[in-house]
C-alpha cells in the first residue's frame, strides 16, 4: 500500500462472515451467498469504507491499477454492466477509468459497488502512505490507513461486519522490477519522429486500463494531436504501418494459436480483435471494409513492438506502476540513459564499415568511433590501428538517445605525442617522401612506420622546376628539410626543403 513497496500500519480485512463460518486460511464455508445482495449488506461494506475514511481525514482517492474485462468476455458471476457500471463516475465513461485519475469518496463508493457486484472493473483505491481500499474475491474487502481508525473500527461492526487486524492485504502492488521505465517523453516522440523518416506511418497501441486499449495510426502531421488525447499514465507501444494488402495480410495467420487483428476502416477508424484459430475463417468477413490491416501476436515472447513507453505525469515522473515490454529499444534506452560523455568503456570491434567508422559493441549497443577519433597518428586504414574481435576501451565522445548514437575515442585516451615534436622546430633534419600532391611532397619526419608527416609546398622545394618542382622527387626518396612549424591544433607539420638546402649551404666549409 505504500510507493516503497511497504505496508500501512494498519490494515483490517472487512468481511460479511462470521469467523466461525471460515477455514483455517479465512477462506468462507458456509451457506451465505457470496455476490453482492445489491442491498443491506452491501450498503454496509460502504459505510464501512466512509467510516475509515472520515477517521483518516479523506476526502478524495486515487485510481490505482484499473482493470477492465477482456473484450467480449464477460467475467464475475453477474451479468455485464453497461460501460463496466462506469458511465455514471467518469464523464467519457471507462476511457476516464485510467491510473491516477482522481476521484471523491462518494465516487470511490461507486466504484466500489462496482467491484463488489463483479462489474468487470476493478482497481486500488490509494491515498500514498495514507489510505488504501482492495475488494477481494468474495466479498473480503481490505482497507489500510495511517491511523488506528478505532471509531471506523467500532462503526463496521456494529453494521454487522467482521473487521480484523491483518498484517498487509494480499491486493497490494508488488512490482516486478523488471527495470527502469521509459518515459513517453519529449526525447521520446522525437525520436518516434525520427524513426519515421523512413516510413511515414506508425500504428500507436494507448493502453488505458489492464485489458482496454485504443489504436491510432500516426502520421508526421497527427503525432501532436494524437499524444494531446491520449490517457493519463498510458502503456503504449510503437509497430509497424498497417498493410493495405489484405489478402497477403491474412496469409500471415498461424496454423493455431491467439493473435489479435489490428485494421482501420474505410472511413478512418481503427479497431481490434482477438481471434484464435476457430476464429480465424471469420476474419476475410470483418475485414471486408478494411482499408489496410496487420496481424500481432498475443504471447508475450513474440509480441515485440518497435519502441515501448509509459506517458508520465506533467512533472515528468513516471508513477504507473505497470511494466513495459522489454524490447531491444526499451534495453537500448535503458543503457543510454546510463551513459555519459567523458565516461570510460570497454568493448570489442566487431566490424570496420566500407566508409571506415569502426563499430565497437559496448553491451549489446554498437557504439561507433569515427575516422578522426581512432589516433593522433597518421595511418591508411583504420585496420592498422584496431582489428575486428580487438577489446578495446575508449571515451564517450557523445550520447544521442533519439538517434540512438554513441561516438567514442579510441585517441582521448592516450596523450598527443605532437605537441612533444615542437622542440624541433627550426632544425633540419632527412625525412624519407611519403606521397606526391599537386601543391607539393609529404615528408615523413619520424623514423617509424606511423610517424607524423609534413608538407613540403611546391614553393619550398627548390628553385630548380618552376613549374613542377615536385617532378624531381619521387616517392620514397630521402629528402632533407628544415622544420618550419608544428601546429598541433590544425594537426598540421610545415616544412621546407629548400631551407634545409640553403642552410646546409650557409655552413662554414659549404
Amino acid at each position: 500500500m505504500l510507493e516503497d513497496g511497504g505496508v500501512l500500519p494498519y490494515v483490517y480485512r472487512v468481511t460479511k462472515y462470521a469467523p466461525a463460518d471460515r477455514d483455517e486460511h479465512g477462506h468462507y464455508t458456509g451457506p451465505e451467498d457470496t455476490v453482492s445482495d445489491h442491498g443491506q449488506v452491501e450498503g454496509a461494506y460502504l459505510q464501512a469504507i466512509e467510516a475509515f475514511a472520515s477517521d483518516t481525514g479523506i476526502e478524495r482517492l486515487a485510481v490505482r491499477e484499473p482493470h477492465l474485462p477482456v473484450p467480449c468476455v464477460s467475467f464475475g458471476l453477474e451479468s455485464p454492466m453497461d460501460g463496466f457500471g462506469l458511465n455514471a463516475f467518469f464523464p467519457t465513461g471507462p476511457d476516464g477509468f485510467h491510473d491516477g485519475a482522481e476521484v471523491s469518496v462518494g465516487t470511490a463508493m461507486g466504484l466500489v459497488r462496482v467491484m463488489l457486484r463483479d462489474g468487470g472493473a476493478w482497481c486500488r483505491l490509494e491515498v500514498e502512505d495514507t489510505f488504501a481500499v482492495h475488494v477481494g474475491w468474495d466479498q473480503y474487502m481490505y482497507i489500510g490507513s495511517s491511523r488506528p481508525c478505532e471509531t471506523a473500527v467500532a462503526r463496521t461492526r456494529a453494521l454487522g461486519l467482521f473487521p480484523e487486524r491483518t498484517d498487509a492485504s494480499p491486493y497490494d502492488f508488488e512490482a516486478e522490477d523488471e527495470g527502469p521505465q521509459r518515459p513517453a517523453d519529449d526525447e521520446f516522440w522525437a525520436h518516434l519522429r525520427w524513426s519515421m523518416q523512413w516510413s511515414n506511418s506508425r500504428i500507436l497501441e494507448e493502453q488505458y486500463a489492464h485489458n482496454s486499449t485504443r489504436w491510432h495510426r500516426l502520421a508526421p502531421d497527427n503525432i501532436d494531436t494524437v499524444r494531446a488525447g491520449l490517457a493519463p499514465r498510458a502503456r503504449l507501444a510503437v509497430w509497424p504501418d498497417l498493410s493495405s494488402d489484405i489478402d497477403a495480410v491474412l496469409t500471415t495467420l498461424p496454423a493455431e494459436g491467439y493473435v489479435e487483428c489490428v485494421w482501420q476502416d474505410r472511413d478512418g477508424r481503427m479497431h481490434s480483435a482477438s481471434a484464435d484459430e476457430d476464429e480465424f475463417p471469420e476474419l476475410p468477413a470483418r475485414l471486408s471494409d478494411a482499408s489496410a490491416a496487420m496481424i500481432l501476436p498475443m504471447y508475450a515472447d513474440e509480441r515485440v513492438p518497435l519502441l515501448a513507453a509509459v506517458l508520465p505525469d506533467s512533472d515528468g515522473m513516471v508513477r504507473a506502476r505497470w511494466e513495459i515490454d522489454p524490447t531491444p529499444s526499451a534495453r537500448k534506452w535503458a543503457l543510454l540513459k546510463s551513459l555519459h560523455r567523458g565516461a570510460i568503456v570497454t568493448g570489442r570491434v566487431t566490424r570496420i564499415a566500407d566508409f571506415w567508422v569502426t563499430f565497437v559493441d559496448i553491451g549489446d549497443f554498437e557504439a561507433m568511433i569515427n575516422i578522426p577519433e581512432l589516433s593522433w597518428r597518421p595511418f591508411n586504414h583504420p585496420s592498422d590501428v584496431v582489428a575486428v574481435g580487438q577489446e578495446i576501451s575508449a571515451e564517450i565522445l557523445d550520447v544521442d538517445p533519439i538517434r540512438e548514437r554513441v561516438s567514442l575515442s579510441l585517441k582521448a585516451l592516450h596523450e598527443d605525442p605532437m605537441p612533444l615534436l615542437a622542440g624541433l622546430i627550426g632544425q633540419t633534419i632527412v625525412g624519407r617522401v611519403t606521397k606526391l600532391v599537386p601543391f607539393g611532397v609529404f615528408v615523413r619526419i619520424e623514423e617509424k612506420e606511423n610517424g607524423f608527416e609534413g608538407l613540403v609546398h611546391n614553393t619550398e622545394l627548390g628553385d630548380g622546376h618552376p613549374d613542377h618542382p615536385q617532378l624531381a622527387v619521387h616517392v620514397g626518396d630521402a629528402l632533407p628539410v628544415k622544420i618550419l612549424d608544428i601546429d598541433p591544433a590544425q594537426r598540421r607539420i610545415t616544412l621546407s626543403h629548400r631551407q634545409a638546402i640553403s642552410a646546409g649551404q650557409d655552413k662554414p666549409g659549404s
